[in-house]
């Protein structure tokens, strides 16, 4: 027998994978804005383009049939595909909006703090965001930059790190009066933040007491899941935290914490700016990875007055 090799017709195409995931002809109508006759007409012609049926009517229901549990999931799939090829056409021609995802301690400690600069410096930008950690599609979520922290480099994506990580202990002044010297923090409430207990190299109290000679110190201090609450905790005077260099550097710069050992840990991951390649000759993103640059560039003093230590063996 003889098979038909052309395509049927997109709108008959669509019209299949709408009924194939509602399972039903009126709800796929309702979605596609057209009349059930109409539909249950565009599913009759791919019927017969195919040569075969691909639903079987039921009384009050409509169920797939071989042919058509054979096509609903690559038919599925190619209306994504398009939906989200789309997309991306339409963001290229869009100047006006940036879309950014970070992680929710990101977001609170570096981004929130700073985007008044930006706004002031763009007006004529939107920006959205999205405070999540989970893993993003560009095309699909509608996303036009990730900021992420890790480690290695995803070699499909316009990729530039951002300044080196490293640990550090930080507290309010008033607590770093009271603790002088690091042997000192033996008797202080030292915060958990275990947001980085998945780093291959260990950055937390332990890491560094030990790379600083002494007897690793061991937390007795409130435990917490997100970076930005440990912080908030030692803000609030409650104890003293393991800071991360880019959600405590404002902080530090500004005087609301101080780290008054002066030497730091590195984490030997980063936080990394990520888009689409080609995406960044967009003016709107190429202007937020300036921005970002150029506020790193602003706290580069507070960095480089830091003594990173040499790790040691460990734990």
């Amino acid at each position: 027998m003889n098979m038909p090799t052309s395509l049927p017709p997109l709108t008959a195409l669509r019209a299949f994978d709408a009924a194939a995931r509602h399972m039903s002809f009126a709800q796929a109508a309702a979605e596609l804005n057209v009349t059930p006759a109409a539909l249950s007409f565009q599913i009759k012609s791919l019927e017969e383009h195919l040569g075969a049926p691909l639903f079987r009517r039921l009384n009050r229901a409509v169920e797939l049939t071989d042919a058509g549990r054979a096509m609903a999931p690559d038919a599925k799939a190619a209306f994504e595909t398009l939906t989200n090829g789309w997309r991306a056409a339409q963001r290229t021609q869009d100047h006006q909006s940036l879309t950014v995802t970070a992680g929710p301690a990101f977001t609170a400690k570096w981004l929130a703090p700073r985007l008044f600069e930006f706004a002031q410096e763009h007006p004529e930008i939107e920006l959205r965001f999205s405070a999540s950690l989970r893993l993003m599609d560009f095309a699909r979520d509608d996303i036009d930059v990730a900021i992420r922290f890790g480690f290695g480099v995803d070699t499909t994506l316009f990729n530039v790190p951002l300044a080196e990580e490293w640990v550090t202990p930080v507290m309010v002044p008033e607590l770093a009066a009271k603790y002088p010297t690091p042997e000192d923090l033996t008797k202080a409430v030292l915060i958990v933040d275990e947001s980085i207990d998945f780093l291959d190299l260990p950055a937390g109290w332990a890491a560094w007491s030990t790379a600083m000679g002494m007897e690793a110190l061991i937390p007795n201090g409130p435990r917490f899941s997100q970076a930005d609450h440990a912080l908030d905790a030692a803000l609030a005077g409650i104890g003293v935290a393991m800071g991360r260099r880019a959600l405590v550097i404002k902080d530090l710069a500004e005087g609301r914490l101080v780290a008054p050992y002066g030497t730091a840990l590195g984490t030997g991951a980063r936080f990394r700016f990520l888009c689409q390649k080609g995406a960044e000759t967009r003016p709107q993103i190429a202007a937020f990875l300036n921005w970002i640059l150029r506020e790193i560039d602003k706290t580069a003093a507070v960095a480089d007055a830091m003594t990173l230590l040499e790790r040691t063996a460990l734990e």
